[in-house]
């Protein structure tokens, strides 16, 4: 895996990243060490913030226009690199290659929609109530933007963040997971060849600091980063929303999903099955919008189950490099504990538990897992936790407003989808009094997203916004300005304020 990694590093034009003395990077595939990375000091994080200061007063001044050139020919990098960025995103996460691909994919798709959204970046012409005035509403840069990402989209997320940030007028400070840093300074590499291609483009737009918890804390702590976006785990957002609020920041949170998925008897069961042991199994759990609940109705759920039960048992779990795989490795052993104590809990609630056994593939420091299913007893009716692994948790359910009530009895609120084909079920589902999450999907699963739709969720997830729709305006200011070209000042409301009956007769009138 090392060599294949060098190989991979300089094929994408990456140069002294390597350290004797660094953080050890290993590979979730077969455990090794594959490289040794620099950390970031304190000092030169602050060097770093001084640096996005400088380059955000002159990126604010290019024309929107331009700045989409930048993220054009940055796409187009990503076309010429795609095979390259995929394979290392795969041996560094553990993902399979065909998800490294569609992450690599995913990013250029957001480049698309950002070079468009450059000609776009509309704001309002607002009616106003005064004779002889215009109202608009603007939107302008609003600063350095820092870029806090996790190891199970070490790519694809930044770019939902840095490329909205850069097409809008801000510079960027990115701290990637300390799991898949490598993936992190490829990126940059990428982004760096287009920005060379580019005039106007100030040195320092973007930059990556490889650290760990502590450098995440400090561009959390610094009012110089105008945005934190942060992606991880509902405690992670604990920590960092109070801080960024304290200095009037904003934050933008993406965090954890305990996603559920209601089958109707009505479903279309074959489509449902697929969609559902895509969302356990996907980047082997590892997904915030894996699937973790399953709702099915009493009708079908002895045949449904039981598939499941099977299909957990046929997929192929191993090497992720391979295309045949359609599990591979857990990110490391800590995440295989946390999912072992999950199956001991489960069993000790009354949870019938098949699979979630550690597979020998001949690597003793890779964690390679059968997908779990706990058919949960009737006594238990939720499970509020979520476990970052290809672990299900199975109710049944009567009545749809029982199973939506149970979806949304949890603190998280990501993704949530239904499996019916009756239009009443669908639109209850997709109402005011149905999923209370940010994504609602009908007849397609939990796991994966467009890049046209705002991505997000509310309570616990964090209620941040990323990628499509209008989460650009995340990364920008807004402006109202009246413009009055009358020769009186009304004042709204109809306040009546005259300094000239004050003056007497012989003040001047409009």
């Amino acid at each position: 895996m090392q060599q294949d990694t060098v190989n991979i590093m300089a094929k994408l034009g990456v140069k002294g990243f390597a350290t004797e003395n660094g953080m050890l990077v290993n590979s979730p595939i077969d455990g090794s060490n594959i490289a040794q990375v620099a950390l970031a000091s304190a000092q030169q994080t602050d060097v770093a913030m001084d640096a996005a200061t400088v380059a955000f007063l002159q990126w604010r001044q290019v024309p929107a226009p331009e700045r989409g050139h930048l993220i054009r020919l940055f796409g187009d990098k990503l076309r010429q690199h795609k095979m390259a960025l995929g394979r290392l995103i795969t041996i560094e996460s553990g993902k399979l290659i065909q998800e490294g691909l569609g992450e690599v994919q995913e990013m250029i798709d957001i480049c698309d929609f950002a070079v468009g959204l450059s000609r776009q970046l509309y704001g309002l012409v607002i009616a106003s109530e005064r004779p002889g005035h215009k109202m608009v509403e603007s939107w302008h840069p609003i600063g350095p933007v820092g870029v806090i990402s996790a190891f199970n989209f070490p790519a694809a997320v930044w770019a939902w963040n840095a490329v909205l940030a850069l097409v809008c007028g801000n510079s960027v400070i990115w701290k990637p997971s300390e799991k898949t840093p490598l993936t992190a300074l490829a990126c940059q590499s990428v982004l760096s060849m287009a920005i060379q291609e580019c005039n106007s483009v100030p040195r320092q737009l973007s930059q990556v600091l490889i650290g760990r918890a502590t450098l995440g804390e400090q561009l959390v702590k610094d009012a110089r980063m105008k945005v934190i976006s942060a992606t991880g785990s509902c405690d992670m957002g604990r920590k960092v929303a109070p801080v960024v609020a304290a200095r009037f920041g904003r934050a933008i949170l993406e965090l954890g999903g305990n996603n559920a998925l209601i089958v109707c008897a009505s479903a279309n069961l074959e489509m449902a099955l697929d969609a559902v042991v895509f969302g356990v199994v996907g980047t082997a759990g590892q997904r915030c919008t894996s699937t973790r609940r399953l709702f099915v109705h009493t009708d079908v759920y002895p045949a449904f189950v039981s598939r499941i039960r099977q299909a957990f048992a046929a997929v192929t779990v191993g090497d992720p490099l391979a295309e045949q795989t359609l599990v591979g490795p857990l990110i490391d052993s800590a995440a295989y504990e946390v999912m072992q104590q999950a199956l001991i809990d489960a069993r000790k609630s009354g949870a019938v538990v098949t699979g979630g056994q550690r597979l020998d593939q001949g690597c003793a420091a890779a964690f390679y897992v059968r997908p779990a299913l706990a058919e949960m007893p009737e006594a238990v009716k939720n499970i509020i936790t979520e476990t970052f692994a290809p672990l299900l948790y199975v109710f049944q359910f009567d009545d749809l407003n029982t199973a939506i009530a149970q979806n949304n009895a949890v603190p998280q609120g990501l993704s949530s989808a239904i499996f019916t084909t009756d239009l009443r079920q669908a639109e209850l589902f997709t109402s005011a009094v149905g999923s209370d999450c940010g994504i609602a999907n009908i007849n397609i699963g939990t796991s994966g997203a467009e890049i046209g739709g705002a991505f997000g969720g509310e309570k616990e997830t964090g209620g941040g916004r990323e990628s499509g729709s209008d989460a650009w305006k995340g990364y920008m200011r807004r402006s109202t300005s009246t413009l009055n070209y009358s020769n009186c000042l009304p004042l709204a409301q109809g306040v009546s304020f005259s300094i000239n009956e004050a003056m007497g007769p012989d003040a001047l009138s409009c």
